[in-house]
């Protein structure tokens, strides 16, 4: 799989093609404060599970991993870069793609400071210094709905 693909598991009562399901994910994105993200662990090889926060950009789902380059989601990213990204039933598989571009960190941690408070942001993001994208195929996102806030995974 290139970088720039990704597979969309369609619920099990979809009845819309590939671009539907591509549409319902990027809006069960869209109508979430957390999802679940599954990596691969890279000594064990288990896959783990985790909650995390997000940021929908477009066709890109921003991840901030909450003690940046040393969480350890976030070095199993760099080993396997495949991400399963779970939104409620939907859920999308690629290839994430690390960065530790200050330009472009800054500007997510602020995006993610828009989305859930500059406060919360400082209570659980002790450093913040690389970021993870995920190609998403479907539809622009806006993250304008908010729900409950949920500290996210460590």
């Amino acid at each position: 799989m290139s970088a720039g693909q990704a597979w969309v598991r369609p619920p099990s009562r979809a009845g819309g093609g590939p671009h539907m399901v591509q549409v319902d994910f990027a809006k069960a994105l869209r109508d979430r404060e957390e999802i679940t993200i599954t990596v691969k662990g890279r000594r064990s090889g288990r896959e783990i599970k985790l909650p995390v926060w997000f940021v929908l950009e477009g066709k890109t789902l921003w991840l901030l991993p909450v003690h940046g380059s040393r969480t350890q989601w976030f070095r199993n990213v760099l080993v396997d870069p495949t991400i399963t990204v779970r939104a409620g039933r939907q859920a999308l598989t690629a290839a994430g793609r690390p960065s530790r571009a200050r330009s472009a960190v800054e500007r997510i941690v602020e995006q993610f400071r828009k989305k859930y408070t500059a406060r919360l942001v400082a209570q659980y993001y002790d450093r913040t210094d690389v970021i993870v994208d995920v190609p998403i195929a479907g539809g622009p996102g806006r993250n304008s709905r908010r729900k409950r806030r949920a500290a996210p995974a460590h």
